[in-house]
């Protein structure tokens, strides 16, 4: 995933656009494909941005 990021950054977008990007071709995908959602969640979600545990609330 963090290839398809540097590609998309390469050609002009910044780190939050190509992330956004990736999201809209996630759900286009599950759309398109309802059967394979859940995989499809699997798949993207193994591979999208880790966000830090904040320990206090």
């Amino acid at each position: 995933m963090q290839d398809l990021i540097a590609r998309l950054m390469a050609e002009g977008l910044t780190e939050q656009q190509a992330y956004k990007a990736i999201e809209i071709i996630k759900n286009f995908t599950k759309e398109k494909f309802p059967l394979f959602s859940g995989p499809i969640d699997k798949l993207f979600d193994k591979y999208a941005p880790k966000t830090e545990d904040d320990f206090m609330p």
